[in-house]
């Protein structure tokens, strides 16, 4: 299979934005476990931006499937490639399973799931006190593991990007040049 040596531009844009929208995803949800006054109005954030991560996930999975993806460095050590592969599914995994958990959370609650202007998300799971209760603290657990891996990917990418100094920064940072 000839790869290409940069990812498509659909990818990138994916990456860089869900980038964002994670991010601020981590913050609304840190500020909304420890304000009392500002909860009601970060939970209106977060549960819309939850779905958006969701569906631009499915987005970026099928994009991952359907496209070839740049090639390691060919002298990048095996363990270094395999941990590159496996953080990278776990990212995959961790953007489909916390929206889908806390969307079950919510509706194992039963607790009504507004995004905007009046359009609710249906329940995907029966009301259940013991299902809320066991998905409640897996999304918490689960948000520390995202930010975890989070902060080895990037410190990945930055020691691509200034101690190898190869190309593997530059495969998602921009295209192809002209």
């Amino acid at each position: 299979m000839n790869r290409p040596r940069h990812f498509n531009l659909l990818a990138r844009v994916l990456h860089w934005a869900m980038a964002l929208a994670i991010l601020a995803m981590l913050f609304v949800g840190a500020g909304m476990v420890v304000s009392l006054q500002y909860r009601a109005q970060l939970l209106d954030l977060h549960r819309p931006l939850g779905i958006a991560i969701l569906l631009l996930a499915v987005v970026r999975l099928v994009n991952r499937l359907t496209r070839p993806t740049p090639a390691l460095p060919a002298d990048l050590p095996a363990i270094q490639k395999f941990a590159a592969h496996a953080s990278h599914w776990l990212l995959y995994g961790l953007m489909l399973a916390m929206p889908l958990i806390g969307w079950a959370m919510l509706s194992a609650g039963g607790y009504p799931i507004p995004l905007f202007g009046g359009v609710h998300l249906p329940a995907i799971v029966p009301h259940s006190p013991e299902v809320y209760g066991m998905l409640r603290p897996l999304h918490g657990v689960l948000a520390y593991v995202l930010f975890a891996t989070i902060l080895g990917h990037l410190g990945a990418a930055l020691f691509h990007a200034w101690v190898r100094r190869d190309e593997v920064f530059g495969q998602m940072a921009r295209g192809e040049q002209e």
